[in-house]
């Protein structure tokens, strides 16, 4: 019998993406300019978080430093960033900043892209996606 992936609907995405842990990545993905159909689709076939926002349009930059604030202050199209999104995970306490940007990229610390794949495997895992 051949190795079948099991895919996970539009509807067991948003449910799992739901969840408490998984709201950070969900807020990554409410600010890429792209449908649930479509980031399901990509999250099934997705091997890894860069994967994923490559599968979505985007490039992953990682960058050694986010500054929060500057970053707030460059909001915008001029300042080429449309989302700032600065988690803080609290039992690592961990500052885990990500930006997305107009022009297709999303920065991010290793650290930060590094949790964020990791939160993707768990995601993965808890819908069964193989």
């Amino acid at each position: 019998m051949p190795n079948q992936s099991i895919n996970m609907s539009v509807q067991q995405f948003e449910t799992v993406l739901s969840h408490e842990r998984f709201k950070p990545l969900k807020a990554i993905l409410d600010s890429l300019p792209s449908d649930r159909q479509n980031q399901c689709e990509a999250l099934n076939s997705a091997l890894s978080y860069e994967d994923l926002l490559g599968r979505l349009g985007y490039r992953l930059a990682l960058i050694k430093q986010i500054h929060v604030q500057d970053a707030f202050s460059r909001m915008g199209p001029a300042g080429g960033i449309r989302a700032v999104l600065p988690y803080h995970d609290i039992p690592t306490q961990s500052s885990l900043p990500t930006l997305v940007n107009f022009d297709a990229t999303v920065s991010a610390t290793p650290k930060s892209a590094a949790f964020f794949d990791q939160l993707l495997r768990q995601l993965k895992a808890e819908a069964g996606v193989a």
